[in-house]
């Protein structure tokens, strides 16, 4: 669905949470009443679609009136028949029967997961519908003997699908939100510059802005149809607005409510929903907890470009089913090493260590001798307060300092968190550099290097680099 192929983690609601939600979504609750509705009497045409003079019994069943009422009771029918709720049965060559399908049962009796599969069926038919032009459209440009000219269209169903593929992708990683939650609603604006700004875009062109105009009026269309099927929840285009911009198409965006361009939010349906296509698409879609039941290694690792949020969520599930003394000492364990991603494992073991209670004093305490630990180590005990801490050597300071900033680094890159870091070192020792490029850590010229571009005064930053220069001679680099 996009082509990037990593996606932040999610939280997602239980199955029989979602299964409920689904049951309840026009599409399917409509499907449904129609099937249960359907029998011997019922007719069909050629395609298995509602005849037109069952049409009005249909909408009433569903409670539809006014113009959309035969549309609606169509769409519903052929939701029903593509996700076998119903099924046509020929008898003889003059004359089909309708009779109930066999997922129409799942509904009822079923597990929740099988509601979600007859959901997730149906949904498809729904992003597909919505990959379609309007059909005015289609029919001005029938020509002779039914055929349809795509190209006066200038539609391409490919790439349409395409394209509603990848607002949906970026969608889900907009709406994912820092803990993985949901977030809040997104602007229609910004979901469609997000597929047609280019990112090292400046100040977008005229062309470049009527791109997204275009995409938005796509879109506001799409997620209209989209809304019935417990996808999103939107709020669509102001219709005044689009009024008054023909009128005055030259008003700026940033004057007006933005709302009004319309908003959009995955439910918790949606996210289900678009993270299953995501998964058969071969994308890398996790969701918090899956980690749970996996060794301290897999969880700092797969931890390690996570949100803080989303990691505390994590490490909370991971630690829910373990004894605190036995799980402090499989993190500490998993978090030794000196490759390049050992400094934000560490990190990511001492926040968890944050979250074990004092029950799991007795690990920390064996590594106090640790070169690679003993610093975290003292840190724990003293924060709590418990008593023959001892003291760290000079050498231990400074080799938990430059581990700390690679850790930084690995996390957040130029975080204004790790300049602030960075000046504090700088003003709290004055011979930081002096002594820092002696450590004996396999990152520290790559630290200093760092330091060296990161600290705002100029004086500073070059003894940063100086100090980087040593380290890499001495470490034979």
């Amino acid at each position: 669905m996009s082509d990037r192929s990593s996606f932040p983690p999610v939280r997602l609601a239980s199955e029989p949470e979602l299964a409920r939600d689904a049951l309840a979504t026009p599409l399917l609750s409509r499907a449904a009443r129609l099937a249960r509705w359907a029998g011997d009497g019922t007719r069909v045409d050629a395609d298995g679609g509602l005849a037109e003079e069952q049409l009005p019994a249909a909408a009433a069943v569903l409670g539809l009136s006014g113009d959309g009422a035969a549309a609606g009771a169509s769409e519903a029918w052929r939701v029903a028949l593509d996700t076998g709720l119903v099924r046509i049965v020929d008898e003889d060559e003059d004359e089909a029967a309708v009779a109930p399908g066999p997922d129409l049962d799942l509904l009822t009796g079923g597990s929740p997961h099988d509601v979600l599969t007859v959901w997730t069926n149906a949904l498809e038919g729904v992003l597909a519908d919505a990959s379609v032009p309007d059909l005015d459209a289609l029919v001005e440009a029938v020509g002779q003997g039914g055929a349809v000219d795509l190209s006066g269209l200038d539609w391409d169903p490919e790439t349409e699908a395409e394209f509603l593929d990848g607002v949906l992708a970026n969608l889900y990683r907009l709406t994912a939100g820092a803990d993985g939650s949901g977030g809040g609603p997104v602007p229609l604006p910004v979901l469609a510059a997000s597929m047609i700004v280019p990112s090292d875009m400046g100040e977008p062109t005229n062309d470049i802005l009527e791109q997204v105009s275009e995409a938005m009026m796509r879109l506001d269309d799409q997620f209209r149809l989209l809304e019935p099927a417990g996808l999103v929840e939107y709020r669509p285009v102001d219709e005044e607005l689009m009024a008054e911009a023909e009128s005055e198409p030259s008003t700026p965006v940033e004057e007006v409510d933005v709302a009004r361009y319309g908003m959009v939010r995955l439910t918790p349906l949606g996210l289900h929903g678009l993270r299953t296509r995501l998964l058969e698409a071969g994308c890398r879609a996790p969701v918090i907890g899956e980690l749970a039941d996996k060794g301290a290694d897999a969880l700092l690792d797969g931890t390690a470009g996570f949100p803080p949020a989303i990691t505390h969520a994590e490490t909370e599930q991971w630690l829910a089913s373990r004894e605190p003394l036995s799980a402090a000492r499989e993190l500490l364990a998993a978090a030794r090493g000196t490759d390049a991603g050992a400094p934000l494992r560490r990190l990511r073991c001492q926040q968890a260590l944050s979250l074990v209670g004092a029950e799991a004093e007795p690990a920390l305490r064996e590594v106090l001798d640790d070169a690679e630990l003993g610093g975290l180590a003292r840190v724990w005990l003293t924060e709590r307060g418990l008593a023959d801490v001892p003291a760290p050597s000079q050498e231990m300071i400074f080799w938990l300092t430059i581990d700390t900033v690679a850790a930084q680094l690995a996390a957040e890159g130029d975080s204004e968190e790790l300049h602030a870091l960075v000046e504090g070192l700088a003003e709290q020792h004055s011979g930081f550099f002096a002594a820092a490029w002696r450590v004996d850590h396999p990152q520290t010229a790559d630290v200093l290097e760092a330091m060296g571009r990161l600290h705002p005064d100029k004086k500073t930053a070059k003894e940063a680099r100086k100090a980087a220069f040593k380290a890499r001679s001495a470490q034979g680099g």
